[in-house]
């Protein structure tokens, strides 16, 4: 039976990594007969390294793998950084293969959690009179920031919200004072944001204190921040799908707007990029391991979207239905 890797970016957040392995031992739970074992790893920053991972499941036997990225967005780690890495873990493992999932995202289980995560902040508040935030974590990929933007207009459908505007905490605009501002000149009284984030980290962080911050000069408005995704059953379930997917070779992925296959106005650097794996401070290799692969899909990104300087911060940990809001007032 093939075994499923799920694969995080990484955090510095010790919060981030407690609640990336809370939703592995979840998956895990979750799978039962239908997955063959379950893993999982970071490319960077965190333990444990993506290569223990893989160890782990080919010391059981396991020489065909399903390599899940725990992304929500098909940008660099899940086009490039991830599937590098496991082209590394081919060269250690003679005759392994895998297949390689796709991004959560969008779907609409997470569209409910995220409505499940609004309500808790609104405790009772109506929705109507309510603007959403939808707060993502940016990328230099145009494709990933367009992504963003579907998921807010996805999440406005049908629910009755005043409106959801999408907004970056990192490399892209508008930034969180930008959208809280035009909500505002919107006529928005009562503003909900809604970090689109798995689990704690240093982004994450930010969006609560720039929140903070912008509510702290405009005390004539209501504004609150919802709580993460999150390790919840919702999540697993929509992993396990992905690992059934990858399996059926439906993986259904558009690449009509990846900037490492088509050329997109001032992205013209990355088209056919070669993918190159992260280094992890925990599995050494020769030199900096910066080894070159080349892929039928020719993604990369080694000028990876966070240059180290902030993290995804994969997980929200503790197992609640609905999280309380952090207040912001």
């Amino acid at each position: 039976m093939t075994a499923l890797v799920i694969v995080g970016h990484g955090t510095r957040s010790a919060a981030g990594v407690d609640q990336f392995a809370a939703l592995v031992d979840r998956v895990r739970d979750r799978a039962g007969a239908v997955v063959g074992d379950v893993e999982g790893g970071f490319i960077e920053l965190s333990r444990p390294p993506l290569t223990d991972a893989v160890t782990a499941l080919v010391a059981k036997g396991h020489r065909a793998l399903v390599a899940l990225p725990l992304v929500l967005t098909a940008a660099g780690h899940g086009k490039g950084d991830i599937p590098a890495a496991m082209a590394r873990e081919q060269e250690r493992h003679a005759g392994l293969t895998y297949r390689y999932g796709r991004p959560l995202g969008p779907h609409p289980l997470l569209h409910t959690v995220l409505e499940q995560r609004i309500d808790a902040a609104l405790a009772g508040a109506d929705r109507a009179g309510t603007w959403v935030a939808l707060i993502g974590r940016g990328a230099t990929d145009p494709d990933a920031n367009a992504e963003v933007a579907k998921v807010a207009r996805l999440l406005w459908e049908g629910r009755g919200y005043a409106g959801v505007e999408p907004g970056f905490i990192s490399l892209a605009e508008p930034s969180v004072p930008a959208v809280l501002d035009r909500l505002r000149r919107l006529g928005a009284r009562r503003i909900v944001v809604a970090p689109y984030f798995l689990f704690a980290g240093v982004l994450p962080d930010r969006i609560v204190a720039q929140s903070q911050a912008y509510a702290a000069d405009h005390p004539e408005l209501d504004i609150r921040v919802a709580e993460l995704i999150g390790d919840c059953d919702a999540l697993a379930d929509l992993v396990l799908e992905r690992y059934a997917e990858a399996l059926r070779g439906d993986i259904r992925m558009n690449c009509d707007t990846c900037a490492y296959r088509v050329l997109m106005p001032g992205f013209a650097d990355k088209v056919g990029r070669p993918q190159t794996p992260h280094d992890h401070p925990d599995d050494p290799v020769d030199g900096h391991g910066h080894h070159h692969h080349h892929h039928g899909h020719a993604h990369d990104h080694h000028a990876h979207d966070d240059a180290h300087t902030h993290d995804d911060a994969h997980d929200h940990g503790q197992r609640r239905a609905a999280p309380d809001a952090t207040p912001v007032r």
